[in-house]
C-alpha cells in the first residue's frame, strides 16, 4: 500500500473581499510509496508551497483526498488533525524553526515532551539522535551559539526523534551555504536509505538530485516526474537542468 496517496486534490482560495477565486492547485494526483525520497519543484506560484501544507496536514483541500498509510485526514477536527501530525509526521523548515532559549537537546526533545513521554525515554531516543546526527557535543548549547547546519541538523533530529512515517522538509537547504547543504543532504540520503520515506519542497537542481524521484509542479499540476533507477547523482542533476530549462520555457508534455 502505497504511504501518501493524493487524488484529484483541488484549492481555491478566495480574495479578502470574497469576490475573485484563485486557484493554487487544479488537479494533483499522484502517489508515494515507503522509503521514497521525493522531490517536489516548480517555479514561484506553482503550488509546491500549497500542496506542501495540505500533504502536512496544515491545510485542507477544497475537493479531492489525502490519505496517509490509508488514513483520510480531511474530516479530522482541528485537534485530531495536530494529533495525528505529532504522531505519524516530521517537519524541517528552511528557517529551523527552533526556540533559542531552549538548549538544542530542549529543542530535540519537544516533540516527545508534547506526546508525554517519560524523561528516561526521552533521554534515551535524544542521545540516540543526536550521535546519529553528529551533533551529540552541541546538546546543552543554545541555537544561537552553533552554526547554521548546526541548527539544521537539530532540526533534523527534532523531526526524527518521533519515528515519523513521513519526513515533510521544505527547503532545508535555503538558509546553509554549500558545505553545510552537502552535508545535509547527504545525512538526508543516509536517513532514506535507512528506510525513512521523505518529501522535500525545493526550488535546488543540486538539492532535488539527491531524490529518488521528481516531480515539477507548474500551475497546479504535476506537469513532469523523473526517476533515479540507476542513474548517478550527477546524471540525476543533469536531467533536472534540462527539465527546468523546458519548464521555464513553457514546454507542454510531449516536449520533456
Amino acid at each position: 500500500m502505497s504511504i501518501l496517496e493524493v487524488n484529484h486534490v483541488k484549492k481555491v482560495y478566495k480574495t479578502r473581499m470574497g469576490g475573485d477565486e484563485v486557484t493554487a492547485l487544479r488537479d494533483m494526483h499522484f502517489t508515494v510509496e515507503p522509503g521514497e525520497f521525493v522531490a517536489i519543484m516548480g517555479e514561484s506560484g506553482s503550488g509546491k508551497t500549497t500542496l506542501l501544507n495540505i500533504l502536512a496536514c496544515l491545510d485542507q483541500p477544497t475537493a479531492g483526498t489525502v490519505k496517509i498509510e490509508g488514513k483520510d485526514y480531511s474530516s479530522l477536527k482541528d485537534n485530531e488533525r495536530a494529533i495525528f501530525r505529532r504522531e505519524n509526521l516530521g517537519f524541517i523548515f528552511q528557517d529551523f524553526n527552533l526556540l533559542d532559549n531552549f538548549s538544542i537537546e530542549d529543542n530535540i526533545k519537544l516533540p516527545l515532551v508534547l506526546a508525554g513521554e517519560e524523561y528516561k525515554q526521552m533521554d534515551e531516543k535524544v542521545y540516540a539522535i543526536a550521535r546519529q546526527l553528529g551533533i551529540e557535543e552541541l546538546l546543552k548549547k543554545y541555537p544561537y551559539e552553533v552554526s547554521g547546519g548546526q541548527k539544521q541538523r537539530t532540526a533534523v533530529a527534532r523531526a526524527l526523534i518521533t519515528n515519523p512515517h513521513i519526513l515533510f522538509a521544505d527547503e532545508p537547504t535555503g538558509a546553509l551555504d554549500s558545505r553545510a547543504s552537502t552535508n545535509l543532504l547527504r545525512q538526508l540520503r543516509q536517513i532514506n536509505q535507512n528506510g525513512q520515506t521523505i518529501l522535500m519542497v525545493t526550488h535546488s537542481n543540486v538539492t532535488a538530485s539527491y531524490a529518488d524521484r521528481v516531480m515539477f509542479i507548474k500551475d497546479g499540476e504535476v506537469f513532469h516526474q523523473i526517476y533515479r533507477g540507476e542513474m548517478t547523482r550527477n546524471e540525476m542533476l543533469d536531467k533536472i537542468c534540462d527539465s527546468v530549462t523546458v519548464l521555464m520555457r513553457g514546454g507542454e508534455d510531449g516536449e520533456l
